[in-house]
């Protein structure tokens, strides 16, 4: 890259990702849009992703090894134009339920040209993984109307035209090599870099709409 070793390149990726100059960077962006009025907050669409863990993963506790063998890239929530704007990182062996709630509180206020910090979108957008019994409760709480398909009930297909603006999203994670395979052992590095991508995904959306 030369701007030093590939250590200390190491070493300022951990200690900036530990002074949360990472996702103070991907607010920032996101205030950038919020600002030009760009930030579509109808509706969001939340999903998960899987990549497979090559070095293993830290083992949750009272889990085998092999379920930590993959890795979930994430549970990402973004707004109706596919703008990430939270993200949380997980095993692979929690259910995609248990983390609604933590990866929409991962979304930050966002100040605007006027008015108070925007946190929440109107509505959330999920499939049938997150239909459990307190999840619509969660998002009530928070102010968003969920819109979660019901198992055994409806098909969702009916949600397709809204959800898949997060698949998208997903899609422009994998144009990330690093990202495709995870070959950190730390979750910290991991997440360095998954907040680093989706700052250059905010910052392609500046481009396209500002």
């Amino acid at each position: 890259m030369g701007c030093g070793c590939g250590m200390s390149c190491w070493r300022r990726l951990r200690d900036w990702q530990a002074a949360g100059v990472w996702a103070a960077l991907h607010r920032l962006l996101l205030e950038r849009l919020q600002a030009a009025g760009q930030i579509d907050w109808r509706r969001a669409a939340l999903d998960s992703a899987t990549v497979p863990a090559k070095k293993g993963a830290p083992r949750p506790a009272r889990t085998r090894w092999t379920a930590a063998s993959q890795a979930r890239r994430g549970i990402s929530s973004t707004d109706a134009r596919g703008t990430p704007l939270g993200l949380k990182l997980t095993g692979a062996n929690r259910h995609d339920s248990l983390l609604l709630s933590p990866t929409l509180d991962t979304i930050p206020p966002l100040r605007g040209r006027h008015g108070r910090p925007r946190q929440r979108p109107g509505k959330l957008h999920a499939d049938k993984a997150y239909d459990a019994h307190i999840r619509p409760q969660e998002c009530r709480l928070r102010g968003i109307i969920p819109r979660i398909a019901r198992k055994g009930i409806e098909s969702s297909e009916r949600l397709g035209r809204h959800r898949w603006v997060v698949e998208r999203t997903h899609a422009w994670f994998n144009r990330f090599r690093r990202l495709i395979v995870r070959y950190e052992r730390r979750v910290d590095i991991h997440l360095a870099f998954t907040t680093l991508a989706a700052s250059l995904i905010t910052l392609n959306q500046i481009k396209r709409f500002c």
